[in-house]
């Protein structure tokens, strides 16, 4: 599918491979061994170049060094997360972070996948790319969110693409493709605006097409599944499916139930009594839990500049809605491990992608409501700790084609990051169809 004039059309004269703005300390070390003159060719050419992560020591050390020098705020006046991440919870965070946290690890685990660069018009788009041994494998694109980045998706490889060593059958398996949105990780940062979910699903058919795959498949969540919706809409060639775990609320929400969130009313008697528990938490979600949205989609520039500042700060922020979307409210620890968190946070801090990962919510708005349907097979897996979860028959309109829906076991928000193998099995059974 050829990309919008609109895309097109965006100021080509950025750098190929600038990962623009990135944390004091941190060079081209973050860049693929390749020659200037070849980046040239390669970013003209839409050549796929290879990458490898390589952080300065002079970065961690500052890093470590920025977070001795902490100043902390006086702590929360209540015995609760009612005002935030708790200090003495972020206090330990921080200081193992400082003091037993490896960076190291986390890079050789992300040069363990084999990873690359490409340029679309003019942005340089990072991914990993693993191709099954299995034949007939089918190809899936697959997008993370935020506060996340690739590293939650990382444990669902091996079991996608190799099911026969994870409890598959070899006919379940894919080829992976996980790309960094475009202001996250080691993703170009956008130097203009224009980089909306659509502009972004738009660039994902051109990412498959220009890895030959003719046929292939979508999933996300959080952002991942807006973009899968944006990519639905679109519908290029070649698009069989999308897989989604999390729904969006303005496509598929009754309207009787959606004005009375709107004027604060209470729920509409036409909904079940599981219906109304749907929408007190979807009341509760947005009077308690949505400043961060509001934030980012009206003055994300504002609170950049602490979260750019401080690795702290930063660790706030994204820690904050990790521990609010884990299946296990308020203790993402427990289900992930500090490393796990600490690798996903370290790579904004390293990248500098705080800020413009936040510009993604304020592009949306700008780009405005999409309420169409989606024209390709859809399936839908809702996790129990989802913030949304909607009944089946909440979908028909927005996903007039709804090829399966599941509600799992267990499990969040992040729900690859989680419980990988459970996910993995629903992406199995969600595109099984389209394999006979």
């Amino acid at each position: 599918m050829a990309l919008p004039n609109s895309l097109k059309h965006r100021d080509m004269s950025r750098r190929s491979l600038l990962l623009g703005g990135a944390a004091a300390g941190i060079s081209a070390a973050l860049l693929p061994r390749t020659s200037a003159a070849a980046d040239v060719v390669g970013a003209a050419s839409g050549e796929i170049r290879p990458f490898k992560v390589e952080v300065s020591e002079a970065a961690l050390t500052d890093l470590r060094r920025r977070l001795t020098e902490t100043r902390w705020p006086d702590g929360e006046t209540v015995m609760d997360r009612s005002q935030g991440v708790q200090t003495d919870r972020l206090k330990e965070l921080a200081r193992y972070w400082q003091s037993s946290y490896d960076w190291r690890k986390a890079e050789n685990r992300l040069n363990s996948f084999p990873q690359f660069l490409t340029n679309i018009d003019g942005l340089d788009i990072h991914f990993i790319h693993v191709r099954s041994h299995h034949e007939n494998a089918l190809p899936l694109i697959m997008t993370h969110g935020w506060p996340g980045s690739v590293f939650e998706l990382l444990d669902v490889i091996g079991p996608l693409t190799d099911p026969t060593a994870h409890g598959g059958r070899a006919d379940d398996a894919f080829h992976l493709v996980i790309p960094s949105i475009p202001g996250f990780g080691f993703s170009g940062k956008p130097p203009a605006t224009g980089w909306n979910p659509q502009l972004i699903a738009a660039a994902w058919d051109v990412l498959m097409k220009r890895l030959g795959y003719d046929r292939y498949v979508s999933q996300g969540g959080d952002w991942g599944a807006i973009i899968s919706d944006a990519l639905g809409r679109q519908a290029p060639d070649g698009l069989l499916a999308i897989h989604v775990n999390r729904v969006e609320r303005a496509t598929t929400f009754p309207a009787d139930a959606a004005q009375a969130l709107k004027n604060g009313g209470p729920a509409p008697d036409s909904l079940s009594q599981d219906e109304k528990v749907v929408f007190d938490e979807a009341r509760d979600f947005l009077n308690n839990g949505f400043g961060y949205a509001a934030i980012m989609s009206t003055r994300p520039e504002t609170v950049g500049y602490g979260i750019a500042d401080s690795p702290v700060g930063l660790a706030a922020w994204l820690y904050d809605k990790i521990a609010d979307w884990v299946y296990i409210r308020g203790d993402p620890e427990q289900v992930l491990g500090k490393d796990a968190i600490l690798d996903n946070i370290t790579l904004y801090w390293l990248t500098n992608t705080g800020p413009s990962s936040g510009r993604i919510y304020w592009e949306n708005v700008m780009s405005g409501a999409k309420l169409t349907a989606v024209k390709v097979p859809v399936a839908v897996t809702v996790f129990p700790g989802e913030v949304y979860k909607p009944p089946r028959h909440w979908l028909s309109k927005a996903y007039p084609k709804l090829i399966y829906y599941n509600r799992a076991s267990k499990g969040g928000h992040f729900a690859a990051w989680e419980e990988p193998e459970l996910f993995s099995q629903e992406i199995r059974e969600a595109f099984r169809s389209l394999r006979s």
